[in-house]
């Protein structure tokens, strides 16, 4: 009978979260089979199914929103936050992370505050301090901005991390005459591999899907991000959905085929981190 009730709740468990990807999976699904829609037939039947594979909505999509250099503006903003953000966040948590005093765990404190600070608090003082420093429609201006939002959320991941890491192998580096900034590049750095990897994953998702900073802090069209592109289909009184739809799905494709190629290297940062 036991047995019996444990195979019951382990199917139930699964059903369950069959049932919640499904559920998460059905506005992407909707998404990709309307992209091969044309615009009367989803005016017709909204929640129908395609009849044909009709690729002139990509064509259009692409010749509309100048995909390749929004592609371009994203991949490049994306993956320079992405580094700032690992770099400046993990020396930043270095020293916070090995002081136990208590003006080290305030200022742990005062960054963690970041992480509960409302996005939209910053918009204006960001965009009045870019202004005054000529910063607004600026590739290192927008760049700067994601880089600052997304840096309290990487010193607190990598202070508890470190506090991880035995001060034995700190300890054995000064031994050998290594400076501190040695023993953070040659000693804790290496170590930060699987930490760097999931923290990664959070920042590529936050910059890529943002899209209230690159609509307020960008003017130049050939500027713009993927999803800046794709809302210029949503107009003020009528949406174009056969130009919206298949827009979305080439915004998102190029971050889905960034995930594919790495996954390997994101599950086994995941995994080593969760080992050690």
């Amino acid at each position: 009978m036991k047995r019996l009730m444990k195979k019951l709740g382990r199917y139930t468990l699964i059903a369950a979260v069959l049932a919640f990807v499904v559920g998460m999976l059905m506005p992407v699904f909707y998404m990709v089979m309307m992209s091969f829609r044309t615009g009367d037939e989803i005016a017709q039947d909204p929640l129908g199914l395609p009849s044909g594979l009709f690729l002139g909505n990509y064509a259009n999509a692409l010749a509309t929103m100048d995909y390749t250099r929004s592609v371009i503006n994203s991949v490049g903003i994306t993956f320079s936050v992405t580094v700032l953000v690992a770099l400046i966040g993990s020396m930043a948590a270095y020293p916070l992370a090995r002081n136990t005093s208590r003006f080290g765990r305030a200022m742990v404190m005062l960054v963690a505050l970041g992480l509960a600070t409302p996005a939209f608090v910053t918009i204006t003082p960001i965009y009045i301090i870019f202004r005054d420093l000529g910063l607004l429609d600026t590739y290192p201006g927008i760049i700067l901005a994601f880089t600052a939002l997304n840096l309290p959320l990487a010193i607190f991941f990598y202070v508890g991390f470190i506090g991880s890491i035995p001060k034995d192998l700190e300890e054995a580096a000064r031994l050998d005459n290594c400076r501190d900034w040695q023993v953070f590049w040659y000693v804790i750095r290496p170590l930060l591999g699987p930490a760097t990897a999931t923290l990664s994953l959070f920042v590529m998702l936050a910059v890529w899907n943002d899209f209230t900073y690159p609509l307020l802090l960008l003017s130049d069209p050939d500027k713009f991000t993927v999803m800046i592109a794709v809302y210029r289909f949503v107009g003020n009184h009528n949406i174009e959905p056969d130009l919206l739809f298949p827009a979305a799905v080439l915004g998102s494709l190029p971050l889905l085929v960034i995930f594919i190629f790495f996954q390997r290297r994101i599950v086994a940062g995941v995994t080593a981190g969760a080992v050690k």
